[in-house]
C-alpha cells in the first residue's frame, strides 16, 4: 500500500520493533518509567498481575530495543533501578495520545461491540467465534 500512510513500511524489522514496544505490558511498563525510575519489585507491585518472568522478559526487551536502562546501585544489598532512556521518552506522547483517545472512544468502542456481538447472535454464529 503505497498511499503515504506509512502502512507499507510497517513490515519486517519495523512491525518487530512495534510489536516489541507496544505489547500489552511494554506500553504500562514505559508509562510507568517516564514518571519516574523504578525498582523492579515496585514496577511488580504497580503492573498487578504480571508475572516475574513477564516483566522479566519486558525488561530486558526494552532494554535491548534502547528504551530503558538498567541501573546497579550500588548498596547492601545491591539494588537495580530502572530508568526511562531519551529514546524511550521520545514515545511518551504517542502513547500519551493513544491512552487519550481510548478514554475518549472507550463508549463508542463498547456500544461498536455490543452491535457487532448482537448481529453475530442474531445470525446464530454465537460468541465462539470470536
Amino acid at each position: 500500500m503505497a498511499d503515504g500512510s506509512g502502512l507499507d513500511e510497517l513490515v519486517g524489522e519495523r512491525r518487530r520493533l512495534l510489536d516489541e514496544v507496544l505489547d500489552k505490558w511494554s506500553i504500562s511498563v514505559l508509562m510507568l518509567l517516564c514518571d519516574s525510575p523504578q525498582r523492579f519489585s515496585r514496577l511488580k507491585r504497580s503492573l498487578g498481575g504480571i508475572t516475574q518472568k513477564s516483566l522479566t522478559l519486558t525488561l530486558r526487551r526494552l532494554e535491548r530495543n534502547g528504551m530503558v536502562e538498567r541501573i546497579v546501585i550500588s548498596s547492601s544489598p545491591v539494588a537495580v533501578e530502572y530508568r526511562i532512556t531519551e529514546l524511550g521518552r521520545s514515545i511518551e506522547s504517542p502513547l500519551v495520545a493513544m491512552s487519550e483517545w481510548a478514554v475518549a472512544n472507550l463508549t463508542a468502542v463498547d456500544q461498536a461491540r455490543a452491535r457487532y456481538d448482537a448481529r453475530l447472535d442474531a445470525d446464530g454464529e454465537g460468541r465462539g467465534s470470536r
